[in-house]
């Protein structure tokens, strides 16, 4: 049987605790990889311990959202950082930034892989109305999800909740799903929220889970995680 893809989010400025949960989440069961966002990324020691990680599969969330020049020009900066397999962008920023994105990523990093942002699991219907759209978060992210596909994007990030709906408008392009809880979970600050088991079932390929695992006894929560699965 495939290993499940897990990307562990290391949220924390701290490389004391990045390097606590990258040696408490090994597992031979699953395939561990390590998503590293704006808040390591931009701590100090950051960038540089990213730097030197070796194998290890990583996920670089800066969720990228700019016009296409500023875009490109951010894919150059991170040209030293050879060990990167995902990067993100905002799908909203538009399908020439999309575009121009993907095409720098080829020059600049062949392994690199692109994957589109599309609407952040911390809103919810009511709340994407406050800041001016008209359409429900589903409908959204299927317009969203075709533009990702127009700029031949490697893959889209998405709750689990528009996971089933995507793997048939996404064809062979790679599903992430944040926004994952282990059972009794507190939701926190998101709003579709969903177990693991139940995003591998919607259609997601990689999931990213963060608080459920990070938070307490590591060890024990990945082995919770697995079981889970």
């Amino acid at each position: 049987m495939k290993k499940k893809k897990i990307f562990i989010a290391c949220d924390s400025s701290k490389v004391s605790q990045i390097k606590k949960i990258i040696k408490s989440t090994k597992n031979i069961k699953i395939k561990v990889g390590y998503k590293f966002g704006l808040e390591f990324f931009c701590s100090e020691y950051g960038r540089k311990f990213i730097s030197k990680l070796k194998r290890k599969e990583i996920f670089l969330d800066l969720k990228l959202n700019d016009i296409p020049n500023t875009c490109v020009s951010a894919i150059k900066a991170l040209r030293d950082l050879k060990n990167i397999s995902y990067l993100t962008v905002h799908i909203s920023g538009g399908v020439e930034m999309l575009k121009a994105v993907k095409k720098e990523a080829k020059k600049t990093n062949k392994k690199l892989k692109i994957l589109g942002v599309s609407v952040l699991t911390s809103f919810s219907n009511s709340s994407i109305k406050k800041i001016g759209f008209s359409k429900s978060v589903k409908d959204i992210v299927k317009i969203q999800a075709k533009l990702a596909k127009s700029a031949k994007l490697d893959g889209i990030v998405c709750s689990g909740h528009e996971a089933k709906l995507l793997k048939k408008i996404c064809n062979k392009m790679e599903i992430f799903t944040p926004g994952i809880r282990l059972r009794g979970d507190k939701a926190g600050d998101q709003k579709r929220i969903m177990s693991p088991k139940e995003a591998f079932q919607n259609g997601a390929t990689s999931i990213v889970i963060g608080r459920s695992v990070t938070k307490g006894n590591i060890k024990n929560n990945i082995q919770k995680l697995v079981k889970s699965l």
